[in-house]
């Protein structure tokens, strides 16, 4: 894509045309000419003129008034705007009478270019031209012409060309030297200063490329190689015209005219000789030579330099290779910016061009530059988006992994109520909530013999599948320490701690309370290492938290020997044990929580079941937190001792 935008500006296809033109148009109505001098004045056939003397085409009689009273007052020079190529039908001897206006003074009539050749019209005369040039100037061509009545083209001292070229009826270029038939025939505004100059000749300088100017005397005009120039227009100001009215009257001042170029057109609205502009106005054809005669003693030119159309096929080709670059390497926001960036180096570039006098055309770099940028974005995109979808593929697959390792995991968890239904001696219920798919708590509770519960709570710190390694690890070794028949639960987490530290490549520690109840008389051993302090409550009391025993997490300290504590249970005393999870759980405001909210809770439950305790726990919870996520894995574990009473 690069190579083709890139070729088509280097080759200026004419469909590069439209948006370029479309640019210098609104870099003129953003910054139009400011007009500086006032060389030109039009004496306009207005409205008021055609209401005073008659419809058009007034009889030449009146003309030939008018352009005596211009003609009174010392203008430089005179230009008719008019082709005359009818006898005039008014009265006899008025095409002669306005020869005669006309005859010794310094006016210039019109000629139109036509595509064809009309017989009626000899070549038309016209001052020579002294061309300076080794090659032949590819100048704008016209077959033939339209002209002023004979009598009248002869008394002229100057023929100028009133042509203009505006193929979607927008003037933008207009020649000042173009060729009729065999003969070079310049502008009617060159050749009102040729003829107030009293020049003998206009010349035409060559420098090769688009360096070409017309020299009148002292006087230079940049022009294209093919003699045309690009108007620069101001806006309509109706201080350039005077009434035709107030000339024939004598209410116009001498002075409005005397050594002015005199324009005469005409301009009433019903004429339709109004043409429209870059600015997007619609003026009087007479004011374009009147705007191009301003520009000539202003100095300000707009011109396409040699080579334009390379310069801005560089200009792209330049772009697009950092887009090329950068684009796929950076992200998204970045090449925003940079494709930003650019568009606004164009725009600067163009304006500045544009105050120099210099058309270039940052439009054609700049689509090209999004062309390339949209297209290049569109790859990455849909790069990324095959990306997405292996990742997504690759989600989905390690989501079916985790599933079935959260299957695993909490397979692993035995279910109280269905272990022990039928059991009278003692009631347990536990929970586990991971945080994530699979989490690093644990519970466990079984038999150790026909007299005595194990039961433990365990935090495996950090979350996730490698928590949950380390919890299967953890807990398998509690369980089978001990079944082996170790009934100290300070011996037991004594032992795994050291058997779990000898597989802990990571570093793990693992927070535990693990107890022994004796369920014919009550007595509960229990061992805490670095694990919540449980909560204990008998039937009608408050809950109090069982005094700290063991010792730190397990494998913190190597070959660290834990220490128990003893408890004896009233009957209908129950205990429960949960993680961190619910004491730190953090509501959308990051609120905790906390152990005064879980003990206020747990007092209202004294004579509760231990599925109703932990069902309570879990829904306080879930109200606390609201809409927020769950910060880490929630264990509980409620154990109630009944009585010694046999199952």
């Amino acid at each position: 894509m690069l190579a083709v935008c890139v070729l088509l500006l280097a080759l200026d296809r004419p469909g590069v045309a439209l948006w370029r033109e479309a640019l210098f148009d609104a870099y003129q109505r953003l910054l139009p000419r400011e007009r500086a001098s006032a060389p030109a004045v039009i004496v306009a056939i207005d409205e008021p003129a055609l209401e005073a003397r008659g419809q058009w085409p007034w009889p030449r009689s009146v003309l030939a008034e008018l352009l005596q009273r211009i003609a009174g007052a010392g203008p430089a020079a005179i230009g008719i705007d008019l082709l005359l190529v009818e006898p005039d039908r008014s009265a006899k001897g008025g095409d002669e009478a306005l020869a005669a206006a006309i005859q010794g003074r310094k006016v210039v009539v019109g000629v139109a270019g036509l595509e064809y050749r009309d017989p009626r019209w000899p070549p038309p005369q016209s001052a020579p031209v002294r061309q300076s040039t080794s090659r032949e100037l590819p100048l704008r061509r016209f077959e033939g012409h339209l002209q002023s009545r004979p009598e009248i083209d002869r008394a002229a001292a100057g023929r100028g060309l009133v042509s203009v070229d505006s193929p979607d009826r927008v003037i933008r270029s207009v020649p000042l030297v173009a060729g009729v038939g065999n003969v070079v025939v310049p502008a009617l505004s060159v050749e009102m200063v040729r003829v107030a100059a009293e020049l003998g000749m206009l010349g035409i300088e060559d420098r090769g490329g688009e360096r070409v100017a017309l020299r009148l005397g002292d006087l230079t005009i940049p022009v294209q190689s093919d003699g045309t120039l690009r108007p620069y227009f101001g806006r309509h100001d109706p201080d350039r015209f005077v009434s035709a009215e107030a000339v024939l009257s004598g209410k116009a001042a001498p002075e409005l005219l005397r050594d002015k170029l005199v324009l005469v057109g005409v301009t009433g609205l019903g004429l339709l000789d109004f043409q429209a502009t870059p600015l997007g106005e619609r003026i009087p054809g007479v004011e374009v030579h009147a705007q191009i005669l301003e520009q000539f003693f202003d100095g300000v030119y707009l011109r396409r330099p040699s080579g334009a159309a390379i310069i801005e096929a560089l200009l792209l080709l330049a772009a697009g290779l950092a887009l090329v670059a950068m684009v796929p390497k950076t992200r998204a926001w970045l090449s925003t910016l940079l494709l930003i960036g650019m568009v606004v180096a164009y725009a600067i570039g163009g304006l500045v061009a544009f105050k120099a006098g210099l058309l270039i055309d940052v439009a054609g770099p700049a689509l090209g530059t999004l062309l390339v940028a949209g297209a290049l974005l569109a790859a990455t995109f849909a790069e990324a988006d095959r990306q997405r979808r292996e990742l997504r593929e690759v989600q989905a697959r390690v989501a079916g992994e985790l599933e079935a390792a959260r299957r695993i995991q909490m397979g692993l968890l035995p279910a109280p109520r269905r272990v022990f239904a039928g059991e009278r001696r003692f009631s347990l219920d536990a929970s586990l909530e991971p945080a994530r798919i699979v989490g690093g708590d644990f519970y466990d509770c079984f038999m150790i013999d026909p007299r005595r519960l194990f039961f433990t709570v365990a935090d495996v710190s950090g979350k996730g599948l490698a928590a949950s390694l380390f919890m299967a690890l953890a807990k398998s070794l509690m369980k089978s320490i001990a079944l082996r028949g170790e009934p100290d639960p300070a011996a037991i987490l004594t032992q795994a701690s050291a058997e779990i530290a000898r597989d802990n490549p990571e570093s793990f520690f693992v927070t535990a309370f693990a107890g022994v109840l004796d369920t014919q008389t009550g007595m509960l051993e229990f061992c805490n290492a670095g694990h919540l302090p449980p909560y204990a409550c008998r039937p009608g009391g408050k809950p109090e938290p069982l005094p700290d025993s063991g010792g730190p997490p397990l494998c913190v300290l190597e070959d660290f020997a834990y220490s128990g504590a003893r408890r004896q249970l009233a009957a209908g005393e129950w205990l429960v044990v949960v993680s961190d999870g619910i004491t730190e759980a953090m509501d959308a405001r990051a609120a905790l929580y906390g152990s005064r909210r879980l003990e206020s809770l747990l007092g209202g439950l004294a004579r509760a079941e231990p599925e109703q305790i932990v069902g309570a726990m879990r829904e306080d919870m879930h109200r606390f937190i609201g809409e927020a996520e769950q910060a880490d894995d929630v264990t509980l574990l409620c154990v109630r001792w009944n009585s010694g009473t046999e199952p």
